[in-house]
């Protein structure tokens, strides 16, 4: 029964890891295309608005400036969606910059911030914050640049 014991227990650990693996695994894309890592094709009928200029988010480590993130977006409107960005191009930009920072607060541009998942979940917060100032024309907001610059 000794010897038997930590084999047992070799199995239990084996089967709850796995379990919590299955559990917990990214997703595949067969699921929900929002949990997809990667870029579904646009609907017909939409308009592609790049925002102009770039913008630059700071990578603070211990209250110093470590490095720079550049970005450019654009938006995409279905047709005809009569969003003005000379009307609302400031408070948009301010809205999608406040994202960036707290993206940036929480290490979401550390390590391997380009992979498919990490610009997912950027994109959809974007997209969720953006569809709050314009509203329902916005489909998606799209990541056209993406630069980090370390110091």
């Amino acid at each position: 029964m000794k010897k038997l014991l930590p084999v047992i227990l070799a199995l239990v650990g084996l089967l709850a890891g796995a379990g919590a693996g299955w559990t917990l695994r990214p997703g595949t894309g067969t699921g929900d295309p929002e949990n997809a890592p990667h870029y579904s094709p646009a609907p017909s009928h939409t308009e592609t608005l790049r925002l102009p200029g770039q913008f630059v988010v700071p990578i603070l480590d211990e209250g110093r400036v470590r490095s720079l993130v550049v970005m450019s977006l654009a938006l995409e409107l279905a047709e005809g969606h009569g969003v003005s960005l000379q009307n609302q191009e400031a408070r948009l930009r301010a809205v999608l910059l406040q994202v960036m920072f707290d993206h940036a607060n929480i290490g979401g541009f550390e390590g391997v911030f380009t992979s498919g998942e990490a610009l997912l979940a950027l994109r959809r917060t974007l997209r969720e914050a953006a569809r709050e100032e314009i509203g329902a024309a916005l489909h998606d907001v799209l990541i056209t640049e993406l630069l980090r610059q370390e110091n």
